[in-house]
């Protein structure tokens, strides 16, 4: 459906200038005029077009500016990883959400030590599995436009929705940075995630406490899923981290066409429930909260990444599971996207949705503005830590190369040669 999502009610409406905007060169011919461009893009190495700068600031009044046209994320397809993660072009790991009672008691640590098959993280699979659905479905995204030229995809950037719900949340993340590879080719970005050393040793040095503590959100996925619209969820099963269904959307970001995936927790069973992904659900687990400042805390940081990983494909409300501290869910409550603004909105200090857009509008920007070279083995490499500007290094058939052979041979031949699988 072509339209686009309204303003947020956090949106600022003064006169500030959009910090999007680009400085004049030298002869004048600017393209607009930000008096705050030099404190985003700062640390222009002498060589560079003063349009093309080294450094894009993260403060969070620089992008509390209008909400940015975001078009209605539209669904485009999905797959499927199965228990050895074997992808498949279909929806045969979709599951269906089963309201349970308002005061369940469901034991989240069930099944640890006995009934869990964890996904190996130290496998890096980066895009593979977007890429793969891209090659099996090539044709969805080809245009007469992208066919006459250089252009292999009708879209400016493909990524994980993984990686778009960190750049929402960077002016207010305060704790991990990140790192994301970007290559450019044959006219489409591609951004991939490379794990941080930070974020390497966090992994290998997990507590058994906090290893159990992220099993317990795949047993609520098990306490309130059914493998079809008429069944019921099984919690005595095998909870296998290795599955996973995956929508995988195109929409607009102002002038940044998206292609992006990200796993589906489950479908509204009604037959009558609108399409994807407005029928989608997403679940979650958190501590209970018991005052007005765990509350606020709650509304403060954790509903940011809630609302972030849902709005930008379009899922409409999240179903949480309060947990005491043993693990056992004592509530249940649904939060609708469309609301969190106003919930939050009288919170002191608290994030704005309008921040969040405005800069990863922003970042892309200014990822379209530094990745000039088209080509695989070329890597411009972002980097982030909290408190700090984004930068970014130039790589050539380094370790942070992430398109596989195939995809490039693949990408590289006519589509009229294609035959899909």
């Amino acid at each position: 459906m072509d339209r686009y999502r309204s303003r947020s009610p956090n949106s600022s409406h003064n006169n500030q200038q959009s910090p999007c905007k680009r400085e004049r060169d030298n002869s004048g011919r600017g393209h607009g005029e930000s008096p705050s461009n030099h404190q985003r893009w700062s640390g222009s190495d002498p060589g560079q077009s003063p349009l093309i700068s080294r450094a894009l600031s993260t403060r969070r009044e620089l992008y509390e500016r209008d909400f940015p046209l975001y078009k209605q994320p539209v669904e485009v397809g999905c797959f499927s990883l199965d228990s050895e993660r074997k992808f498949f072009n279909d929806s045969r790991q979709m599951r269906y959400y089963v309201e349970p009672d308002q005061n369940p008691s469901f034991d989240l640590s069930d099944g640890y030590k006995d009934r869990f098959i964890k996904r190996d993280e130290s496998v890096k699979e980066k895009l593979d599995h977007i890429l793969r659905w891209v090659v099996a479905n090539r044709s969805k995204l080809n245009s007469r436009a992208a066919a006459a030229s250089s252009c292999a995809l009708d879209v400016d950037f493909v990524t994980w929705r993984g990686h778009l719900t960190k750049l929402l949340t960077t002016p207010y993340e305060t704790r991990e940075g990140w790192l994301l590879a970007v290559t450019r080719f044959r006219g489409t970005l591609y951004i991939s995630e490379v794990e941080t050393e930070a974020a390497r040793r966090e992994r290998e040095n997990r507590a058994e406490r906090h290893k159990e503590m992220m099993y317990w959100g795949y047993k609520f996925e098990q306490y309130t899923c059914a493998d079809n619209a008429h069944g019921l969820p099984d919690p005595s099963g095998v909870v296998n981290t290795n599955e996973a269904f995956c929508t995988v959307v195109q929409t607009r970001l102002a002038d940044h066409r998206l292609l992006f995936s990200g796993e589906v927790d489950c479908r509204d069973k009604d037959p009558n429930a609108p399409a994807p992904p407005a029928c989608y659900v997403e679940l979650k687990t958190s501590a209970e909260t018991c005052t007005s400042k765990q509350r606020s805390n709650l509304h403060r940081f954790k509903l940011l990444k809630w609302w972030a990983q849902s709005f930008l494909p379009g899922v409409p409300r999240v179903v949480a599971g309060f947990r005491d501290q043993d693990g056992v869910v004592v509530s249940v409550e649904t939060f609708h996207i469309s609301k969190i603004s106003h919930l939050i909105k009288n919170e002191y200090n608290c994030w704005k949705p309008t921040v969040c857009m405005n800069f990863c509008c922003d970042f892309l920007s200014f990822v379209k503005r530094v990745v000039t070279e088209d080509s695989q083995s070329v890597v411009y490499l972002f980097s982030w830590e909290p408190h700090r500007d984004v930068t970014y290094s130039v790589h050539k058939d380094s370790q942070y190369s992430f398109l596989p052979l195939w995809y490039v041979e693949e990408m590289t031949r006519s589509p009229d040669a294609h035959h899909p699988s």
